[in-house]
């Protein structure tokens, strides 16, 4: 038996997934290059990046700490999110954390062209990257 959901309540709390999805898609390039400025900025860390999406979408670090206390507080059911952070490769993906309405979703993709280029080919800094994105999630994602 299937059930389809009309509740417009639930439609309207994973809405935000599927903009995400859309806006990830969209700039693929423009998150890699984010991704790899701010290693070079933070260097060896055990945060991860985050997306906030409560209100006006921004960028944020995550601890592993408070990653790992999430993943007990849900009964384990991130635990492949954690392996993923563990073997997570700067200069090849792109791993982020998105935050919104009670729930995370894994923001996880290989660019066409590696991190490190994406950031040289865009020519941003990294100040300059987190307001075009975070303007451009404000204006997509609601």
């Amino acid at each position: 038996m299937m059930e389809f959901n009309n509740n417009p309540t639930n439609q309207n709390k994973n809405n935000w997934q599927h903009q995400l999805d859309k806006f990830v898609k969209a700039n693929q390039k423009e998150l890699a290059a984010l991704a790899w400025g701010l290693n070079l900025e933070k260097g060896e860390t055990d945060e991860t990046i985050g997306i906030d999406l409560k209100e006006t979408p921004k960028f944020v670090y995550c601890s592993k700490a408070a990653i790992e206390t999430l993943n007990r507080n849900v009964d384990g059911k991130i635990q492949e999110i954690l392996g993923l952070i563990d073997g997570y490769k700067p200069e090849l993906e792109v791993l982020m954390i998105a935050i919104g309405d009670g729930q995370i979703k894994l923001v996880y993709f290989q660019p066409e062209i590696s991190p490190p280029n994406c950031f040289e080919q865009l020519g941003q800094n990294v100040d300059a990257l987190l307001k075009i994105l975070e303007t451009g999630m404000s204006q997509s994602i609601n």
